[in-house]
């Protein structure tokens, strides 16, 4: 395997474990979008992370490397952040799992249509076909009983795919110049101060049994941060954006598994369509990449 698709390969890798950890870091949300208002529950989790990730950045990297940054664009991720966090609990009060993440896999046609204007990447006409078979795929799963699709939850997810889409090639261009540590404190410091000032005026106390709850989202989401971050630093963001898909495995698992939400044989189709399309997707790009740099 040549230096390009090694890479390429461990960029994918990560990919996969960022999603896994963020689908446990969202059924954590998702309990405590029950009894706390939206914005509370985006403060929550960047308050939640934060601990974990300033310990890990203090035990490597130290302080310096989080003073030199582009301030304008953490700032602007810091606040693309709390809108996507805060829609996405919005709507995890009333949809389940593979339903919200049915809808937020718009996502990854949003990051590789934005990869060729602002990243100047390339992206083929079978890369194109495979992700609109996914969106298909999508469709499917959604229009038999369009649930959500012209409600007011669907429409929040539809944002925070938007703002996930945003954030992603913004952490391409910082990575040019800013350190993996920088981006992952910063957005969460602005997640956890930003979202809890919004927040103050409707904070709702913590109950002491969703201690552990709020602990366990703060550590799946700071694992996942660290992964997501390196994987769009070293790979391709229209190759990665793909393996998003594999949520929806992680969702209906959850569903089933803490909600007794069992998917229909509709969802199982448009889901078996979406993995297949990442999946092909996934394998074109090997080819592609090996074909270019043998």
């Amino acid at each position: 395997m040549t230096p390009v698709a090694s890479r390429q390969m461990r960029a994918s890798i990560t990919m996969l474990l960022a999603v896994a950890f963020f689908a446990l870091m969202d059924a954590g949300l998702k309990e405590l979008a029950g009894s706390y208002p939206p914005m509370q529950v985006a403060a929550l989790r960047g308050a939640a992370s934060l601990p974990f990730v300033l310990a890990w950045v203090l035990a490597t990297s130290g302080l310096r490397p989080l003073l030199k940054v582009r301030w304008s664009l953490h700032l602007l991720r810091g606040g693309i952040g709390i809108g996507m966090m805060a829609t996405f609990a919005y709507a995890l009060q009333t949809l389940p799992l593979t339903t919200a993440y049915s809808v937020f896999f718009v996502a990854p046609l949003l990051i590789t249509a934005l990869s060729v204007p602002l990243l100047g990447e390339k992206v083929g006409p079978r890369r194109w076909t495979a992700i609109g078979i996914g969106l298909l795929g999508v469709l499917v799963l959604l229009r038999p009983r369009g649930d959500g699709l012209m409600s007011w939850a669907a429409f929040a997810v539809l944002l925070a795919a938007a703002g996930y889409a945003v954030s992603a090639i913004t952490v391409r261009i910082l990575a040019r110049t800013d350190s993996t540590a920088s981006m992952m404190v910063w957005l969460l410091v602005f997640l956890a101060t930003g979202a809890g000032a919004l927040a103050w005026p409707s904070w709702v106390p913590i109950a002491p049994g969703d201690g552990w709850v709020i602990i366990g989202i703060g550590l799946a989401g700071a694992l996942g941060q660290y992964a997501i971050t390196e994987a769009f630093r070293t790979g391709e963001a229209s190759l990665l954006a793909p393996l998003e898909y594999t949520a929806l495995v992680w969702g209906v698992l959850l569903d089933v598994s803490l909600w007794g939400v069992l998917p229909d044989s509709i969802t199982w189709l448009g889901a078996a369509i979406i993995v297949a399309s990442g999946l092909y997707l996934l394998r074109r790009e090997r080819v592609h990449l090996e074909s270019e740099h043998p």
